[in-house]
């Protein structure tokens, strides 16, 4: 393997690990800590949240420093940094002392999003789909979590799925250190080079300026809409499960004591399945430009959305399926709009910003889940996603069929 394809596999490692940590809680929750610790799914959500926030808000100083300082120099910090914060939140002994744990390692998670996805949209040509495979490699995160998290709670307990990624990712990151410390080096040169040339001049064509302010009012909106989509359907989906699988679960295993692990593996199999819509998106959109490969992915959403109220079993995993497709769809999206548009020496911070919409949004979402899922359940959840769906539909209507380029 040459350092370029180890370069970019550690990136989509460095994915899979970010959305693995900030999901192992979902099903921890979810499958073991209401009945060890005698609380409620929607009270532990609560100590869940402060985490979420960090992740959004930390992305900001993040991406400064990525761009001040080195992005693979961030890199390292990302994998190790999350990988101790994973140790220490496995030795929590009350709800109190996992959030804290839980806000620490959404303060290290945070770093990925708006580094990785600048180096991966500056690095390497064909931008969406490189955008795509990194993206695949984020959701399988997101269903490892549901698995690895099923099976530890069945052999060894909740606290083995926080202490054997952090493990992995603290290895990851020092091979990262290893093949990218020349990188480093070439990357402080460069920057003193660009601070040494004189500015380039800033074009003032109004109606390009018009454009892009429409353009990146679209971008924002959505990207807080569909922050709401995908947090309320990747936190939530193990309960979900949990609750309507439970039949199907025990059918297909015949033994109640592994119930856990088959919810996961439900769980997973959905979400790997689903992350496959990342790579047709990212070939499209090369192909087809962004308005009309989002507006068929909220499209998607939509109708999933509003004939999974009262399904159960089968009919409830097919149709789950079905929105996690739209959900995982359009998540490259909006990644390689600000990759057309934005500037190569600022786009850390533009992600940053990106992201700290984006994930200011999960964890306001996180209160949402608890508070509707405590009066009215699940049923009225996918009511509000359907609804949040058709105004992500409406705004894409208004981009242009062509971005406006990085001049």
């Amino acid at each position: 393997m040459t350092r370029d394809r180890a370069h970019f596999l550690l990136l989509n490692i460095g994915h899979f690990l970010d959305h693995l940590f900030t999901l192992i809680f979902a099903s921890v929750a979810a499958l073991a800590l209401h009945r060890e610790w005698a609380l409620g799914y929607s009270e532990l959500l609560v100590y869940a949240t402060p985490g979420f926030f960090a992740f959004g808000l930390f992305a900001l100083p993040a991406g400064w420093l990525a761009d001040r300082w080195s992005r693979d120099g961030m890199m390292v910090v990302f994998f190790v940094g999350v990988g101790v914060c994973a140790l220490i939140t496995s030795m929590a002994q009350s709800p109190m002392q996992i959030g804290l744990g839980l806000f620490v390692l959404g303060v290290f998670a945070a770093i990925y999003h708006p580094v990785g996805l600048a180096i991966v949209s500056t690095r390497w040509r064909s931008t969406g789909m490189r955008i795509a495979v990194n993206g695949i490699w984020g959701n399988l995160g997101v269903a490892g979590a549901a698995l690895i998290t099923g099976f530890f709670i069945d052999h060894g307990g909740w606290r083995m799925a926080f202490v054997w990624p952090g493990l992995v990712s603290i290895a990851v990151g020092l091979a990262y250190l290893t093949l990218r410390r020349q990188g480093m080096r070439a990357d402080k040169t460069a920057r003193a080079a660009r601070a040494a040339a004189p500015p380039a001049p800033v074009t003032a064509d109004p109606s390009r300026r018009r454009l892009l302010l429409r353009v990146s009012a679209i971008v924002f909106v959505t990207t807080a809409v569909s922050s709401m989509i995908y947090q309320s359907t990747t936190f939530a989906l193990p309960k979900v499960f949990d609750e309507r699988l439970q039949g199907l679960a025990l059918r297909l295993a015949g033994a109640e004591g592994e119930a856990a692990t088959l919810i996961g593996l439900l769980a997973f199999a959905v979400f790997a399945t689903a992350s496959v819509a990342q790579l047709v998106v990212g070939l499209s959109l090369d192909r087809f430009g962004a308005r009309r490969v989002f507006m068929v992915a909220a499209g998607l959403q939509i109708g999933f959305f509003a004939v999974m109220p009262g399904l159960r079993d089968g009919w409830a995993l097919v149709v789950a399926l079905g929105f996690m497709l739209g959900a995982f769809g359009q998540i490259p999206i909006t990644d390689y709009m600000i990759g057309q548009m934005a500037s190569g020496a600022a786009r850390a911070r533009v992600y940053a910003v990106r992201y700290v919409v984006s994930f200011t949004v999960l964890a306001a979402t996180l209160p949402l889940i608890a508070f509707v899922h405590g009066r009215w359940g699940f049923d009225t959840l996918f009511a509000i996603l359907a609804i949040a769906a058709l105004v992500i539909f409406c705004a894409v209507a208004l981009l242009p069929a062509r971005l406006p380029a990085v001049e």
